[in-house]
């Protein structure tokens, strides 16, 4: 599949934190970091910057003979995408982690790894005859429970400890309740928080609506937060019955609720905890 990028790179590696990119490399570029706090980081641990140079290195051919592999099993030759994104999660309080490793196949999961039996599950049937070939391969699972117990964790601490002031902040959303006519729907749009683990839905008496109800992407702001909307058709509801209905933010250590009223907004703030990510992003696109 082209890019329709003149001279897209046929590889493109990232890594990243927090949905922060960090470090990234291509088929025409080494290993260059990205943001102050991640090029502290390459620059005081050259050992890491060696390891994702290797990775930039290895990892094209690997994808490639992923990709032959899973053209062979869907039987298609030429113009697909490959992808394998690894990494771990670790909660600050628990000190508990957990790893994760996904392969893509065109824009699709394909095949992903259980942390906890170290075994394969599959997204598509065409990734039975792998999962059970690695199943069975000792040395796959002894280098992801390995990287999953050491180095993927020890990277995650590192990085929080140089990037904990961007890394670990929380910016409040500016949320609004936007109706073009009284017959089109009501649109709740929160802009500006930071990081972007968040959902917005509506409520009828505080029970989740599905009907009625589209909800928009996490978008990115172009100062590095984000945004995000949730329409409401509201053309059957009486107006008697508007304060039924209420738009409810979770993000990152906030959440509030909005009440539909046209003429005044409740918001209500309360924190939680959610764990820390760290994301090793790899991707090989055939043109």
């Amino acid at each position: 599949a082209s890019s329709g990028i003149p001279n897209y790179p046929e590889f493109v590696g990232a890594v990243q934190v927090d949905g922060v990119l960090v470090a990234y490399c291509n088929t025409n570029t080494e290993v260059q970091p990205r943001g102050d706090w991640g090029r502290e980081v390459l620059e005081d641990d050259p050992q890491l910057l060696s390891f994702y140079g290797r990775q930039c290195e290895v990892q094209p051919s690997l994808l490639k003979d992923n990709i032959k592999t899973f053209e062979q099993l869907f039987n298609q030759s030429g113009g697909t995408v490959c992808e394998r994104i690894s990494g771990c999660e670790w909660d600050e309080k628990t000190e508990k982690i957990i790893g994760f490793i996904l392969f893509g196949y065109d824009g699709e999961d394909f095949i992903s790894l259980d942390p906890r039996t170290l075994t394969w599950i599959t997204q598509k049937p065409q990734a039975v005859d792998i999962k059970l070939k690695w199943d069975v391969d000792r040395t796959l699972r002894q280098y992801y429970e390995n990287f999953f117990t050491d180095p993927c964790p020890k990277w995650l601490k590192k990085y929080l400890d140089y990037g904990r002031s961007s890394l670990l902040r929380t910016d409040r959303p500016s949320v609004s309740l936007l109706q073009k006519t009284p017959s089109s729907p009501v649109s709740c749009h929160a802009t500006g928080f930071y990081p972007d683990r968040a959902m917005m839905f509506w409520t009828k008496d505080g029970e989740e609506l599905h009907e009625d109800v589209d909800r928009g992407e996490i978008l990115p702001n172009h100062d590095g937060t984000f945004q995000m909307r949730a329409d409401l058709n509201i053309s059957s509801v009486s107006p008697e019955d508007w304060r039924r209905y209420d738009c409810v933010f979770h993000g990152s250590n906030m959440s509030f609720s909005i009440q539909w009223q046209r003429q005044s907004v409740n918001v209500v703030f309360w924190f939680q905890f959610l764990p820390q990510s760290f994301l090793l992003l790899l991707s090989l696109e055939l043109l």
